[in-house]
């Protein structure tokens, strides 16, 4: 068996790939790489050479030679999706018993990366949509990714999905959040310009092989029914496939049509369609995608005033229907419903505020783009390019603000969960929750977002409430910039059904009905980039299943990530297996893996697999994450091998950054540090070592030309020309610069090492202790576990769980918190017997005198 190709054969092929991949590239080489020639090839290692060849790619100039023409076709080919009209739908016939493979319900985020992905599997599918002029609308705030959310589009984009890319089209400003802190916890964020976002979304899936675009409302499902009834693409057991990390269960398995048998009531083989017209259509496929968004039974409310709809659409009073017919099914079929509530803000008119009383908030430039594979080309987002950037603006509400808040809650709606309530999203609450919840603070930000480019409407983020018109306007007018505002069009909110997903398997299957699969907000998500991430899983298994079931194929084995493989595998496991009771936002501290699911390397932990599974086969794709492999790998190894005495670092690089005046310690002036350990102390930047590398290199490389030099000057005397050559050393390497496309996860990755390993261990503990009980009388207040969470704090004293077992399956216990009040109970155990003990010394100490 031949043993693992070595770290220069890699970096070598790797490039050897991308450039077969981009044709004539050599000549797009910049002159200083062209006239380096056959001295550098005869001068330098193989190694060095490969690393060259692999950092070559990261020449956008390299990569436009192929790339750039291709995408700007793309973008001025049909932006609009291909609509196929009821009538010239194919009908069903004995040789093609189905119409379509898959079909996909909804043309928001979860149906868009659903049809993406399933389309990708070369299953043929149909994105049916009520209207196709609104597919890939930004239904409420214009804006993608931050904290958690940021991380999701990385790996939607990792497989190959569509989220991302649009995104990058569309993006009007850039930030990322958290940067003051670790990688593992920085989110990229951008704000769209909504007309450019609708564009793309729909530009990329008009040029997607095997997929059609329907429009039509589904109001029902077409069934088989029967106990234990295969599906028409059964999914295989997992044979193999990775599963969870928490080996109790294996998720894969779990998610195969014979393991869910016993509950399969029905088989799914298509949707019922009506146009605008009323006309009705069966339109049949193996599996059904259902992404219905908050279309399901959906109420819209303002006031008092109550009316059915999924949604206004934008700038206008029109509604669009709900989905009542889809809902009373799924309700037929037994599936545990719930009724959950989100709000979307009043929409300002740009003119009438004042933009000089606003703190501006500038993009960053350069932004880090949402796609791997225009991150790597060294390209940033077009209209970063362009220069046709946005501000934007931060306005703060105010004690007058709060009373009028509070002043008129009498008038807000009453909703159909929580006694009147509503059940809204806990971490994008209204402005009244957060007054009613927060009543000591002075203050709650309002950043103020431009909706587009070519638009004067403004987006107040964080000012949803749903009060009557006027009521809205006095609001907005108590807020420092908007004395003078005017509201363009009232915010409302919308409540909906959502099916609880632990009636769902890891596939995002459902466990009732066969080849039927749900994705987005009818899961309990609230969201774009989780409906996406949930579409893109969605959308991969239901067209492997469907595509192996057309060519007669063995059942396809299911596609499911570990909660250790990424966030998208964190967020389908908690939704199957705690499920939820409020509105589910993804955050980082939900991830045990932190640390090692960054958004920096999200393309290096899922790409391959996706392309292993048969949903991304873009060869420039894989070439370019071979290539940042290899370069990744080389510039750690060249880490390892510089060394230096710790003295030399802190003279070189600065003693605060390389340990202080300790370094100086009698008896430490011997000790040598390789660049790596140097990286993974505190404070200290991979752009401050590779400065000193380079800076000791140059110095070296300088000193062994003076020696050739003289070397030379010593041979021409002598006369000797064979054995000047065969004296003269290679000139050292200088290293130069970590590349960009790689930098962040280099200096992640060294950084991380240690970190890394105590995390694997801390949860391998937790894990071997989720039996254990926890006392009755424990305190769930801020005092005794200061680091958890209100909500945590809030569902565990509702709870009240007897064992971490029964505490890990409430639906917002994040495993840090888990494990933090794991330590506590040890801790609080631990001094208990210590005074048992001391007590009961004492009691024998007094006996004994007696």
């Amino acid at each position: 068996m031949a043993g693992k190709p070595s770290r220069t054969t890699r970096l070598v092929v790797a490039a050897a790939a991308a450039t077969t991949l981009l044709p004539g590239a050599a000549s797009f080489a910049p002159p200083s790489v062209r006239s380096s020639g056959a001295a550098a090839a005869t001068s330098s290692s193989p190694a060095s050479s490969a690393a060259s060849a692999a950092a070559m790619l990261l020449r956008p100039s390299l990569l436009l030679s192929r790339s750039s023409g291709r995408h700007a076709r793309r973008h001025a080919a049909a932006l609009a999706p291909v609509r196929r009209p009821l009538s010239a739908l194919p009908s069903s016939s004995h040789e093609e018993p189905c119409d379509f493979d898959v079909i996909i319900v909804g043309g928001g985020h979860a149906g868009c990366d659903a049809a993406s992905a399933s389309a990708r599997t070369g299953a043929r599918t149909a994105l049916v949509t009520q209207r196709t002029d609104t597919v890939g609308e930004l239904s409420c705030n214009p804006s993608i990714g931050g904290i958690g959310k940021g991380h999701l589009v990385r790996e939607v984009d990792a497989l190959g999905g569509v989220i991302g890319e649009a995104a990058d089209r569309a993006g009007i400003h850039f930030r990322v959040l958290n940067r003051r802190k670790g990688p593992a916890v920085r989110g990229p964020r951008g704000q769209m310009d909504r007309d450019l976002y609708k564009e793309a979304m729909q530009g990329l899936l008009g040029t997607q092989e095997n997929l059609s675009v329907v429009q039509g409302g589904v109001e029902d499902l077409l069934l088989d029914e029967g106990d234990g009834i295969e599906a028409l693409a059964p999914v295989a057991d997992a044979d193999g496939d990775r599963v969870n990390c928490d080996k109790e269960k294996k998720m894969a398995d779990l998610a195969s049509s014979a393991a869910n048998a016993q509950h399969r009531k029905a088989r799914i083989r298509g949707v019922v369609i009506k146009d605008d017209d009323g006309n009705t259509k069966e339109i049949t496929a193996r599996c059904v995608v259902i992404t219905t968004g908050t279309f399901l039974r959906g109420v819209l409310m303002m006031g008092k005033d109550r009316y059915s709809g999924g949604r206004h659409l934008r700038d206008s009073e029109q509604v669009e229907p709900p989905s009542v017919g889809l809902a009373k099914t799924l309700e037929r079929f037994e599936f545990p419903l719930g009724r959950l509530k989100t709000g979307t803000p009043p929409r300002l008119d740009g003119r009438t505020i004042d933009w000089d009383a606003c703190p501006v908030q500038p993009s960053e430039v350069p932004a880090v783009p949402f796609s791997h594979l225009r991150q790597f080309r060294g390209e940033q987002p077009p209209l970063v390019e362009a220069g046709t950037l946005i501000n934007c603006h931060k306005s703060t509400t105010n004690d007058a603000t709060h009373k009028l808040v509070m002043d008129y809650a009498h008038l807000l709606p009453e909703y159909d969960g929580m006694d009147g309530k509503g059940n809204g999203p806990r971490y994008c609450p209204s402005i009244y929750k957060k007054v009613e919840r927060f009543p000591d603070r002075a203050g709650h930000n309002s950043f103020l977002e431009p909706e587009g480019l070519n638009t004067h409407i403004v987006y107040p983020n964080g000012m949803s409430g749903p009060y009557p018109e006027d009521i809205q306007l006095k609001i907005m007018r108590t807020m420092n910039g908007l004395e003078n505002v005017d509201i363009v069009r009232p915010g409302y909110d919308v409540e909906y059904d959502f099916v609880n997903p632990q009636s769902l398997t890891h596939t995002l299957e459902t466990k009732s009905i066969g080849g039927l699969y749900l994705a987005g907000q009818i899961c309990g998500t609230t969201g774009y980039e989780e409906a996406a991430a949930q579409g893109v899983i969605a959308g991969a298994n239901a067209g492997r299943a469907a595509f192996a079931a057309r060519l007669g194929d063995s059942p396809a084995s299911p596609f499911v990530l570990g909660r250790d493989e990424g966030y998208i595998g964190v967020l389908i496991d908690d939704l199957v297996t705690r499920g939820t009771n409020e509105p589910y936002r993804m955050f980082t501290s939900r991830a045990e893996y932190r640390i090692s699911l960054r958004a920096d390397n999200a393309d290096l932990r899922l790409t391959r697999k996706a392309a292993e599974y048969g949903f991304l086969s873009d060869e420039e794709r894989l070439a370019a994450l071979d290539a940042r492999e290899c370069l990744i790998e080389d510039r750690v190894q060249k880490l390892r091998d510089f060394k230096l005495f710790v003295t030399e670092w802190a003279d070189k690089g600065g003693k605060d950054l390389m340990g202080g005046d300790a370094v100086h310690r009698k008896g430490r002036e011997g000790n040598k540090k390789t660049a790596e350990e140097v990286l993974g102390m505190p404070h200290v930047t991979l752009k401050g070592v590779e400065d000193v590398m380079e800076e000791v290199q140059t110095s070296m490389r300088e000193e062994a030309e003076r020696e050739r030099e003289r070397a030379e000057a010593a041979g021409e005397e002598e006369d000797d020309d064979d054995a000047e050559e065969a004296s003269l050393p290679p000139l050292p390497q200088v290293n130069g610069p970590t590349p960009p496309s790689v930098y962040d996860t280099v200096e992640a990755s060294v950084k991380y090492k240690s970190y890394v390993a105590r995390q694997h261990k801390d949860m391998e503990s937790w894990r071997k202790a989720r039996g254990a009980r926890i006392p009755p009388d424990v305190s769930y207040d801020r005092a005794s576990l200061p680091t958890l969470s209100n909500e945590e704090l809030e569902k565990l004293n509702l709870v009240r769980p007897a064992t971490f077992a029964e505490a890990s399956n409430i639906s917002g216990m994040t495993p840090q918190s888990l494990v933090y009040l794991y330590h506590h109970v040890a801790r609080r155990n631990k001094e208990r017997d210590r005074k048992k003990r001391q007590r009961e010394e004492e009691e024998k100490a007094a006996a004994a005198k007696e």
